[in-house]
């Protein structure tokens, strides 16, 4: 049987689509060896498939899967092996098994294992790190694997790896080319896409004892923003969505959900404008399908050689929104700036604390001469800062505290005289605009019994606020 077709059943099973049993009867119908579109076609007409639109995207994923292989986990064969497979939202397995558990791998096999081996043993540990609700799993030379969920570390075995176990495993997945660019630069990040449900972000590295490599589970789907936390705030966030220019900034620090909120921005525009959407990242995460707008995903390094080179080219691509994933150096925070007074609506991400430390980092950047300019450049194109933590819930879990700043007036003379000490009071005075602090959403999760007295006081600097946390 075609690859490409073995491909389009194993998405389709693990994404709730249709069954195997459905497969099969497919099958059984075409003969033997059907090619893609006619398997695809008949899953319509037989019935089975009602979401014609995300059939086709399955197909596009499997036609360029099967020009690589066949899917380790053939749907078209019995096996008796437990395979992890998501229908819906709800993790289950093939063999009927209990679902959510801590992924368990024998280490010390990977030694002895051939290449092919190795990389379907890979997969499956990567798919059911993400259905065990990890957000991230680490394999190190000389350290034992690990993984972190909700913030916290737990070891998933007390082997330790060898030089040549990181090496073989954290290039396992990469084509040959791939490797050749890791084993030069010595550094390499890259989007590892093993079906449409399961995408990673991974970064790989050589430190003092070996190889190194840490796989972001990235969600399969954008999340609304009542799922993200900002229940209370939607409002808001949406009214900032609904311009059609000026610059938005998404702030927080490293492992704060920025790019989760950011694809979530996208997703929100996708579904309610018809625009040309042009996002530039490294690399990209969330995939997202044209529906209302035309989405354009570039990648630096594949696709643009850094964000600045990406946003330049931007203003002459016709866009209308432009999202970038980091602003990171002067040029690129110069050009979204000047992109934003040019009639583009520009969503960034910063990594920054607050509003008033992202007001700074962002002007800072610019040498004395440019500082008149640019604060009055800022105060006229500034949209918002969202800012946003995730603290640790006493069940386990976390929850998402946020710091919204809402440009007005006030902002505005603020930003143009440089005196961003004043920002805490205009923003404190500008509840009903929407705007909120830190301080005052930390101290309400913790009246709501959210997160503890203990994460509250680590995340508060107001000492009234402090006081009256017992």
């Amino acid at each position: 049987m075609h690859h490409d077709t073995r491909w389009l059943a194993r998405l389709g099973i693990d994404q709730g689509l249709f069954t195997r049993p459905q497969c099969l009867e497919v099958q059984a119908k075409l003969g033997d060896d059907p090619d893609l579109m006619s398997f695809a076609q008949e899953l319509i007409d037989g019935g089975f498939v009602a979401n014609v639109e995300k059939l086709e995207a399955i197909a596009e994923l499997a036609a360029a899967k099967g020009a690589e292989g066949a899917p380790v986990n053939d749907p078209f064969e019995e096996s008796d092996a437990p395979h992890v497979v998501q229908r819906g939202s709800t993790a289950v397995r093939r063999d009927g098994g209990a679902a959510g558990a801590a992924p368990d791998f024998d280490f010390s096999t990977v030694a002895g294992m051939d290449d092919d081996a190795l990389a379907a043993a890979f997969r499956e540990l990567l798919v059911a790190t993400a259905r065990f609700g990890a957000s991230d799993l680490h394999l190190s030379t000389g350290a034992r694997p690990f993984i972190r969920k909700n913030r916290a570390l737990s070891f998933l075995s007390d082997y330790v790896l060898t030089a040549r176990d990181a090496i073989r495993l954290n290039t396992a997945l990469l084509a040959d080319h791939q490797k050749q660019i890791f084993l030069e630069r010595k550094d390499y990040d890259y989007a590892l896409a093993l079906s449409h449900a399961d995408r990673y972000r991974v970064n790989l590295m050589f430190h003092k004892n070996g190889a190194a490599g840490a796989y972001r589970m990235v969600p399969a789907e954008p999340r609304t923003f009542s799922d993200l936390g900002y229940a209370a705030h939607e409002t808001t966030i949406k009214k900032l969505l609904s311009y059609h220019n000026g610059l938005i900034l998404i702030t927080g620090p490293v492992g704060s959900g920025k790019t989760t909120t950011l694809a979530s921005m996208v997703a929100y525009l996708n579904e309610t404008r018809t625009d040309h959407i042009i996002t530039v990242e490294d690399p990209i995460e969330v995939v997202q399908p044209a529906r209302g707008c035309n989405v354009t995903q570039r990648e630096v390094g594949p696709h643009t050689k850094s964000f600045f080179t990406a946003l330049k080219g931007a203003l002459r691509e016709d866009p209308d929104v432009i999202i970038i994933g980091e602003l990171r150096d002067l040029e690129t925070i110069e050009m979204a700036i000047s992109a934003s007074e040019t009639g583009h609506l520009v969503i960034g991400t910063m990594h920054t604390s607050d509003a008033a430390t992202t007001l700074n980092r962002l002007l800072d950047v610019f040498p004395p001469t440019q500082q008149t300019q640019i604060r009055s450049s800022v105060a006229e194109s500034l949209r918002g800062v969202v800012c946003q933590r995730l603290l640790p819930s006493p069940e386990g879990g976390l929850t998402l505290a946020c710091e919204i700043l809402i440009s007005n007036t006030a902002i505005q003379n603020l930003i143009r005289e440089g005196k961003s000490t004043g920002l805490r009071n205009t923003m404190e005075t500008g509840v009903k605009e929407g705007m909120c602090l830190m301080d005052n959403v930390v101290f309400g999760l913790w009246k709501d019994r959210k997160i503890t007295a203990e994460t509250a006081l680590a995340n508060i600097t107001n000492r009234v606020l402090k006081s009256k946390i017992t």
